[in-house]
């Protein structure tokens, strides 16, 4: 199955705006592919104001939010995987949804590192046991 964190993002995100709220999101600067304005985060999380009123461009997709925002005055694209999401909640009072930490993805792209194509294949015939 997909994974479902784009969809609760993009629910979440719709309703806190409906309830006239200011959504945040809680992001893990440290996630790989995240493109945020450095300097910015602190202990490796960067809390982002991404109403409709701070933001251009807003784009959550499922694998990625994407938008311009200003930082000190100046424009910055931040690109955020779906994976980086820790968190979405309205700033007025709190109320959203926290996400499970994402493992970091394996380096080097598809095909390396566990569960690549070039892991080990087990041995032998497929076997199955009865427990009792």
């Amino acid at each position: 199955m997909k994974p479902s964190r784009p969809y609760l993002l993009r629910a979440l995100y719709e309703w806190i705006v409906d309830n006239e709220c200011t959504p945040h999101l809680l992001v893990n600067a440290e996630y790989p592919e995240v493109k945020v304005p450095s300097g910015f985060a602190s202990d490796g999380q960067i809390v982002l104001n991404v109403s409709p009123s701070a933001v251009r461009h807003l784009h959550l997709d499922n694998e990625a939010v994407s938008f311009e925002g200003r930082f000190g005055g100046v424009s910055h694209s931040l690109y955020i995987p779906t994976g980086a999401v820790m968190a979405i909640y309205a700033r007025e009072n709190g109320q959203g949804m926290v996400f499970e930490i994402d493992p970091m993805p394996p380096e080097g792209g598809p095909g390396e590192g566990p569960g690549g194509d070039d892991a080990p294949k087990p041995a032998g015939r497929p076997s199955l046991k009865v427990v009792k």
